[in-house]
């Protein structure tokens, strides 16, 4: 079974996620309190464990959030989803966007881990159906 792990905020962009104990999403926004909120296609971004765990040899202590992830999950390979797909997690309900993005020069994350797995195999996604998201939630595509 697929399921959130941690789910992670940080109030400034290019910089490591801290872990919360749940987060709110919003339609049109994305996670409250989060800076890559927004009204635009990169509202939620979510890894797996199974693509962090590809670098604990050359970075053993990696903490959760460390690649901007919001949602950290288990159990599904996420960059294997196409754009379009539904994710319902928990009450809510997300819908996928985009499978990694562009790593900037300056990312902060790049600097401190030495990789980062986010421009690969991370996703990111926008809220279809509003509601709080908390670690051991579980997620099935719709």
């Amino acid at each position: 079974m697929a399921k959130v792990i941690a789910v992670c905020i940080s109030e400034k962009k290019g910089t490591i996620k801290h872990e919360v104990p749940s987060v709110s999403v919003k339609i049109d926004h994305g996670i409250l309190g989060d800076a890559h909120a927004g009204n635009w296609h990169r509202q939620i971004s979510l890894l797996g464990t199974e693509s962090v765990e590809k670098l604990k040899s050359k970075f053993p202590d990696i903490p959760v959030g460390a690649f901007a992830e919001n949602i950290l999950t288990e159990g599904i390979t996420l960059y294997e989803l196409p754009v379009g797909t539904q994710l319902q997690i928990g009450e809510t309900l997300l819908e996928v966007t985009q499978i990694g993005k562009e790593c900037h020069a300056h990312c902060a994350i790049r600097k401190q881990v030495g990789d980062c797995v986010m421009p690969r195999e991370g996703i990111f996604a926008i809220v279809i159906r509003e509601g709080i998201i908390r670690p051991g939630d579980s997620i099935q595509v719709v």
